[in-house]
């Protein structure tokens, strides 16, 4: 008989699927021996390949948002054929909780989300407050209870040095130079980007300090033209940015980032991915909570003017003024970013 086996079934987002790991971490204490696979859309799929307890990476064939009820019963019968154990569905949505049912996986875990009672039977409810993300993920390791688990491990990230090489080399960045790396993306909305001025400001200040340094800008092709400014503002200052926001897969963004001797970012996945690579981080927040998703490097902070409005949650500052982030100036972040660099 061959050994069981374990499914989680991803998140749609980077910056989640990092936070879940210390469920992984969790799941291999409780039984070593048993492989854990992860099915993850395409654009998610790099991050858990650099996750040591994932066994396989299967990449999900179904259209975002789509039910597709004949391509999910399809695919379970071919997860049918995997022999898993037991199966962790991280998204709240209830055609991902058909997955595991239609494969007849004998123990369905997840929250209970979009009323998914039957298609899962350990299931845990999610309006426990507060649930900072990696507790809420690991949570779903123990017995359904009314507390978030305490005293999580921090998420984990691998990657070799010559992946980092590699990717230096590809995309023009100097090996033994140092390297920031700024993320001025955000998936969620424009209200949670830095603006474009303030990191130009403050690769100004970077340079001016170390001018050997290199800034090099990471994103999606969403986010190449907010990089773009960026480069105009900073060479109008005779300053030097490489824009590689949307000219990198993110494998070589997750190499990139390990081999970075800090990271600045917005709340975004790439910022935990960098945490989860233990990089010095400096994370901007405006219109979300630091407490929700803060970085865990063992050189981090998370800068955040906490005003009355903030944290308003919102795609785009509900009051016109962009306040929370606007007024969080380079000085600032700079000032709390040069120890670092040090």
């Amino acid at each position: 008989m061959s050994t069981p086996r374990t499914l989680i079934i991803s998140p749609n987002w980077i910056g989640d699927a990092v936070m879940a790991q210390p469920l992984l971490q969790l799941l291999r204490k409780q039984h070593p021996s048993r492989p854990i696979d992860v099915l993850a859309p395409p654009s998610v799929a790099p991050v858990w390949r650099a996750m040591k307890e994932v066994d396989s990476v299967l990449v999900t064939p179904f259209r975002h948002g789509a039910l597709q009820l004949r391509e999910r019963w399809n695919y379970a019968q071919v997860l049918r054929q995997r022999g898993y154990a037991d199966a962790y569905v991280l998204p709240n949505t209830l055609k991902y909780a058909l997955i595991p049912w239609l494969a007849g996986i004998p123990e369905r875990v997840g929250y209970k989300g979009e009323m998914r009672y039957g298609l899962l039977n350990r299931l845990h409810h999610d309006d426990i407050p507060p649930r900072p993300m990696v507790s809420f993920y690991a949570a779903l390791a123990d017995a359904p209870r009314d507390r978030l688990r305490a005293n999580v491990q921090r998420p984990t990230l691998t990657v070799s040095r010559d992946q980092s090489d590699a990717a230096r080399a590809q995309h023009g960045l100097v090996p033994g130079r140092p390297l920031v790396m700024f993320a001025p993306g955000a998936e969620f909305g424009s209200a949670k980007r830095w603006p474009a001025s303030h990191f130009a400001a403050l690769a100004r200040e970077i340079m001016q300090e170390n001018p050997d340094a290199q800034v090099a800008l990471l994103g999606s092709p969403k986010d190449r033209e907010v990089c773009e400014e960026i480069v105009a503002l900073a060479r109008a200052d005779s300053v030097r940015v490489s824009n590689l926001a949307g000219a990198t897969k993110l494998d070589e963004a997750v190499a990139l980032i390990a081999s970075a001797d800090a990271v600045v970012s917005n709340d975004s996945g790439l910022l935990h991915i960098a945490s989860a690579l233990n990089r010095p981080v400096l994370a901007i927040y405006g219109p979300t909570d630091p407490a929700h998703a803060p970085p865990f490097s063992d050189m981090a902070k998370s800068l955040s003017l906490r005003l009355d409005c903030a944290p308003c949650r919102e795609r785009e500052c509900p009051l016109g003024h962009h306040a929370c982030m606007r007024k969080l100036s380079a000085d600032m972040v700079w000032h709390e970013l040069r120890p670092m660099l040090d």
